[in-house]
């Protein structure tokens, strides 16, 4: 039988693996999470962060608050994962940064031997007025493709804040991607949504962001980039919506296909209520840049590496 212990000293090792900083998960000065299917190996608050979690009997609800006022000197780290090949994981997330507030948080989802394996996350994230909150998640799959993510969240921004979220899956097969965000701008905030996303074999992709620009001089920036190969499919949804006076939005998405039988739709949705606000879009779908790929073959590379290169510096 593998002991808690074990199943935290894997996780943790699958963490380094996947890019993130063992030593942070191991220090008292830093916010961490760490979970495992429906347990939670490890917490730890710190100064101005305060984490309550439950376990559930088919994942965790956690709550993570960020002080009044209070700058997070060090980026909290949270980690989600299954270790065995198949599993059902749904992480119940409340964020609530409050006014004045700035933090930083790096989250990573593991699920390295998946077969069949069902991740879902459901963030409730609200920023006071005045704040800053920076979150970056990235996953690391295996190969095989059997998996489910499910991620969706609804983010309030308050008045002059700033919210940006990086999404990042290229490590693996996504095997099958459901995101869905929905944000709402206050006054004189600004918001940033960056999706990075490498699709092979069978992968089944849709994207779905939401921005609503409520508050007066609001700004925001959806910005997408998918690369398909094999008989990968992605449908990438980009709506912002332009509200209030002066406010100003872009949608940008870039998809490359890379194989006969890959599918790329994107759908870039604008609308302004209101007539001094201004929304604007870009969407475009092309293949591999043969010249890149000749040049990077004339230096010694093979076809698939070169390609590699050339996928990694448009998801860099």
């Amino acid at each position: 039988m593998i002991t808690t212990k074990e199943e935290y000293e894997e996780i943790v090792d699958a963490y380094g693996k996947a890019g993130g900083d063992k030593e942070a998960l191991k220090s008292r000065e830093i916010a961490t999470l760490v979970v495992h299917e429906n347990r939670v190996l490890s917490a730890n608050e710190a100064e101005g962060i305060r984490i309550k979690w439950e376990q559930k009997e088919k994942g965790v609800r956690a709550e993570l608050t960020v002080e009044e006022g209070k700058k997070i000197k060090h980026p909290v780290h949270l980690c989600f994962g299954i270790l065995p090949k198949e599993g059902l994981q749904e992480i119940v997330l409340k964020i609530n940064v409050q006014d004045g507030a700035e933090v930083r948080i790096i989250a990573h989802c593991i699920f390295p031997n998946a077969v069949n394996i069902i991740h879902k996350m459901d963030a409730d994230i609200k920023i006071g007025n005045n704040a800053k909150f920076y979150y970056h998640e990235t996953h690391y799959h295996g190969d095989s493709g059997g998996i489910k993510v499910i991620p969706k969240a609804k983010i309030e921004v308050g008045k002059k804040s700033v919210y940006q979220n990086t999404f990042s899956l290229i490590e693996g097969c996504v095997g099958r991607l459901d995101f869905n965000y929905e944000v709402s701008c206050g006054e004189k905030s600004v918001t940033e949504l960056v999706a990075k996303v490498y699709g092979k074999k069978e992968d089944d992709i849709k994207i779905s962001e939401r921005v609503s620009l409520n508050g007066r001089e609001a700004r925001s920036l959806i910005k997408s980039r998918l690369v398909l190969r094999d008989k990968a499919r992605a449908e990438v949804i980009g709506e912002t919506y332009g509200n209030a006076p002066l406010a100003r939005g872009h949608v940008d998405c870039t998809e490359i296909v890379d194989g006969e039988e890959a599918i790329a739709k994107a759908i870039p949705i604008v609308s302004v209520k209101n007539k001094e606000a201004k929304v604007t879009h870009e969407a475009a779908i092309g293949s591999i840049d043969k010249k890149q790929m000749q040049t990077l073959m004339a230096r010694g590379l093979d076809e698939e590496e070169a390609v590699e290169i050339i996928v990694k510096g448009i998801l860099k």
